[in-house]
């Protein structure tokens, strides 16, 4: 469905030195930097899959998505999705994709989101009756009842980013290309989000490219995970495949009755410790987790134990430190 192909962008960047003296040279002769965004990217995604496009700021993804959205032509590659190349075929092309960007609106801003809406099925020109049976599912899915009738500039941040995935989706796409989408949502709109997010894939087998920082939507939403890295793709792999490599910790939390003196094992780290409950950070490279709970459990009078593994920030980093990004 979407094959990308050692794409390849440079961007030319003007420089200047600071103060009134390079500032009156820039006017005369400008100095250029080359940065080259995308360096021979090449991936494929098939159809219903949800996809994570991570990496450092700067590393390329949102080049990547606005190449893939037709926005911008590459200076060498192939892209060709659904048969299509974005930047050649754009008019019949977009019709079968909907983007979000996390800090851009597609709906306009001092008009009822409804009015956004029926403005984009007259653009999109989708036939009145499957343009009201996909809104009513749209409205029902994603909880926008209240709102709808609401300019977009008098809405919180997380009814917004709902009303633009609404936005893109009304044309019933095949493809979505999320870029950052919970950029500044609670958690609560965080959570809300990316239910959207899983309950249109299974429903329309809908393919997303999800590019975000925040490491908890990759573990919410995507099996796979692409790492880019100044402008190169560094890893394709699954998220499982990911844990197996950096996950070599455990964080030991037990509560029990009191006992004031620290208990402490070799490669195992006492993160914190009250008298009634401690936090551990176990090595299980060096040591079996089993039997540090063995041996506390002959020490101290154990009420409640739980083991949990490495949140998944830390766990991107471990990929980002590996490839020095």
């Amino acid at each position: 469905m979407i094959t990308l192909n050692n794409i390849s962008k440079t961007f030319k960047v003007a420089q200047r030195g600071k103060g009134a003296g390079a500032a009156l040279k820039a006017m005369f002769k400008r100095d250029y930097k080359h940065i080259r965004a995308l360096d021979k990217v090449s991936f494929r995604i098939d159809e219903g899959e949800i996809v994570g496009y991570i990496g450092p700021n700067g590393a390329g993804k949102s080049t990547t998505i606005k190449v893939m959205s037709g926005i911008l032509v590459p200076d060498d590659g192939e892209c060709d999705i659904m048969g299509y190349t974005p930047w050649k075929s754009r008019r019949e092309y977009v019709k079968n994709i909907g983007v979000v960007f996390g800090q851009r609106n597609q709906c306009w801003w001092d008009v009822p989101i409804i009015d956004s809406f029926e403005l984009l099925k007259d653009i999109y020109r989708i036939p009145a009756s499957e343009y009201k049976r996909t809104l009513e599912m749209l409205i029902e899915t994603i909880d926008m009842q209240e709102f709808l009738h609401t300019p977009l500039r008098q809405v919180s941040l997380g009814q917004r980013m709902r009303a633009e995935i609404a936005a893109s989706l009304l044309h019933s796409p095949k493809i979505l290309f999320l870029d950052e989408p919970t950029i500044g949502l609670d958690a609560v709109s965080k959570l809300a989000v990316r239910q959207i997010i899983k309950t249109i894939n299974a429903e329309r087998k809908l393919t997303v490219l999800l590019t975000t920082h925040d490491q908890n939507d990759i573990e919410a939403l995507t099996d796979r995970v692409i790492l880019i890295g100044k402008g190169k793709i560094l890893h394709d792999g699954s998220m499982q495949k990911i844990r197996r490599r950096f996950d070599t910790h455990r964080i030991l939390t037990i509560t029990f009755s009191n006992h004031q003196e620290p208990v402490t094992f070799p490669d195992t780290e006492l993160i914190s410790w009250s008298g009634e409950s401690a936090v551990y950070r176990i090595d299980t490279t060096k040591v079996n987790v089993s039997s540090v709970i063995h041996s506390l459990g002959e020490t101290l009078e154990v009420l409640d134990i739980k083991s949990e593994s490495p949140p998944v920030e830390e766990i991107v980093a471990g990929l980002y430190q590996e490839h020095g990004i």
